[in-house]
């Protein structure tokens, strides 16, 4: 009787379970978060369990779709570069400016929430491959660095909405949130430029060690593209209708709208 050994990176594209798994995961984390506005606002297990669903989503599709080494690349990229930041920005304030996470958020390493690694990794992904579908045929450095842009505004958009919602919950505090972004009252301008610079080198790191197809597989990657544009209309009328942030809403809408509309419009004409 003959042993035939399963190799992860031969069976990436493989079963349609396999398939079904970043898809459950992903409804999972979509599901946590509708029951957001039912609970005023989330709770703490609500919050886990989002963040743990949707992180999965991302990890099990890049290995699903493009195997195991890509899955632990994010991982260990977009997970281990997100810890390294935060755990700098607690001590010294940089880049993010002076923050303290307040013990709500459960077990922590050098001072951060695990869940707020697990965070990065959630978002880095879609961010990424949103931004190769907006940016499909890069040529030389101008068109990386093309898809680095977008692809680091795709996530630092993310947390014009997030981060309000982690203030007022009571996971961390700023020493100091002014200046702030007009609309979005309580959270410093620094963060969002310190975002955008740890979103950078993550996205950049990320395009630079993937491979990338010649043309985006947009029902392949149907996943990813779907938990941005979910992230993206669902905080906008949560926050609106809700939360009770209506400029959180409008501000978010079109900062994030950025990326969130060319991407609609890409995908529905896709379907024409």
């Amino acid at each position: 009787m003959s042993v035939v050994r399963l190799h992860p990176e031969r069976l990436h594209l493989g079963t349609p379970r396999r398939r079904l798994l970043p898809w459950l995961l992903a409804g999972m984390g979509i599901l946590s978060q509708v029951m957001f506005p039912l609970t005023g606002g989330g709770t703490l297990p609500l919050t886990v369990a989002a963040v743990v669903f949707l992180a999965g989503a991302s990890v099990a599709h890049a290995w699903v779709t493009r195997g195991g080494a890509t899955a632990l690349a994010l991982l260990g990229t977009a997970g281990g570069l997100g810890l390294v930041a935060e755990a700098v920005g607690v001590s010294t304030g940089y880049p993010f400016g002076g923050y303290d996470y307040t013990g709500t958020l459960g077990a922590e390493v050098l001072g951060v929430p695990v869940l707020v690694p697990l965070a990065w990794t959630m978002m880095a992904w879609p961010a990424l491959v949103v931004a190769r579908v907006l940016v499909p045929s890069p040529r030389g450095l101008p068109g990386r660095i093309a898809t680095v842009a977008v692809a680091a505004w795709a996530l630092t958009a993310w947390d014009v909405f997030l981060d309000p919602q982690m203030v007022d919950a009571g996971h961390w505090a700023w020493d100091s949130p002014v200046p702030h972004l007009p609309g979005v009252e309580g959270i410093p301008l620094t963060n969002f430029a310190g975002w955008l610079l740890v979103a950078a080198v993550i996205t950049g790191v990320l395009d630079l060690v993937l491979p990338r197809d010649r043309r985006p597989a947009l029902r392949r990657d149907a996943v990813p593209l779907t938990v941005y544009l979910w992230t993206y209309y669902s905080s906008v009328m949560a926050n609106a209708v809700f939360f009770g942030r209506p400029s959180v809403a409008l501000v978010g809408a079109l900062v994030m709208g950025v990326v969130a509309v060319p991407l609609t419009r890409r995908l529905l004409r896709e379907r024409r």
